[in-house]
């Protein structure tokens, strides 16, 4: 048995103050090694501490960098959105463009930039839907280029996913960003051919109604409705745009005057034949401004608003009629 032993002397400043510690050479190692190991672990915590302070600075760095990111993407959202919100406006304007123009349907050229999709059944031939415009490319091609960017790629466009789960990442935005840009290069294309469609159609053109006929507000919309007076369903033909008596009633587009005067329910009417099968009308006048085989152009005062005839307040009551058909007056003001 080892019974080595090992003295240290400890000494002080003030004489005679000596002081000894004995050990023996199994107390001297172990010592030794709760040394070394106390000096390890106050290093690794060193260590680690140097390592936390590090993580946190690259942290807040990250965490700057990901709210100026966020910052960007709201900027970058709200301009898809406003480039949308165009985009919509635009394909509303080339479709009433076509519609009240009778704009061929067989121009594949113009089917690029008009849907029939919201046209309502009775104002567009079966199976005549815009199908070339709707076969676009589906989100999954767009997500191939930029599928880099992803860990998990959005939902199928196709199958209708994105429209049920709302999503706000880089996925979507990119999907939303690619179609904008293809819809606004295919409308860019489309409104110039029917622009160039409408050049050669002049006289057409200044023909078909297109403005709002009198400065208001839409009270009552084209088609069915609870009548005020008989409290029963009935056909609305025209709309009604409320205003203040003496309001002047424009004409919508160039045409001749055919009937002035007094109608059974309608009271004091207008009557305007602007060629091509098309005919408008504004009831309910207080005063009738034009006589009959007069021309008038486009934004001419032909009457003011009332509340003639079966009326429950003053507003002009506007019909387009096509062929005598009556059709939804809305989709010839093109100025809304």
């Amino acid at each position: 048995m080892d019974k080595k032993t090992f003295t240290f002397l400890i000494a002080t400043n003030r004489r005679g103050k000596t002081h000894s510690v004995t050990l023996t050479a199994a107390w001297l190692k172990t010592l030794v090694f709760l040394g070394i190991i106390i000096t390890v672990l106050v290093g690794a915590g060193f260590v680690d501490y140097v390592g936390l302070l590090l993580e946190a600075g690259e942290n807040k760095r990250v965490q700057a960098e990901n709210s100026t990111l966020r910052r960007q993407f709201q900027v970058v959202e709200s301009k898809l959105e406003s480039l949308e919100t165009g985009l919509e406006r635009v394909n509303r304007f080339s479709k009433k463009l076509k519609l009240i123009t009778n704009i061929d349907d067989e121009d594949r050229s113009l089917k690029l930039s008009v849907s029939t999709n919201d046209i309502p059944d009775e104002y567009s031939s079966e199976g005549s839907g815009d199908m070339d415009f709707q076969q676009r490319e589906p989100s999954a091609a767009f997500l191939k280029k930029d599928s880099v960017f992803m860990e998990n790629p959005p939902l199928d466009e196709g199958h209708g996913e994105l429209s049920i789960e709302v999503r706000r990442d880089y996925a979507t935005l990119s999907v939303r960003i690619d179609r904008a840009v293809k819809e606004a290069q295919l409308r860019e294309q489309g409104i110039l051919q029917l622009y160039e469609s409408l050049s050669e159609r002049q006289s057409l053109l200044a023909a078909t109604p297109s403005i709002k006929p009198a400065r208001g507000w839409f009270t009552s919309r084209f088609g069915y409705r609870v009548d005020p007076f008989t409290g029963k369903p009935m056909m609305h033909a025209g709309l009604d745009i409320a205003a203040p008596p003496g309001t002047p009633v424009y004409a919508p587009a160039d045409g001749v005057v055919s009937f002035v005067g007094y109608e059974s329910g309608y009271g004091k009417l207008v009557s305007i034949d602007h060629g091509y099968g098309v005919v408008t009308r504004f009831a309910h006048n207080s005063r009738l401004l034009v006589e009959k085989g007069q021309k008038v152009s486009r934004r001419d005062v032909i009457s003011t608003v009332g509340s003639t005839g079966r009326s429950s307040g003053p507003h002009v009551h506007y019909e387009v009629r096509v062929h005598g058909v009556p059709v939804d007056p809305r989709n010839y003001i093109l100025d809304e």
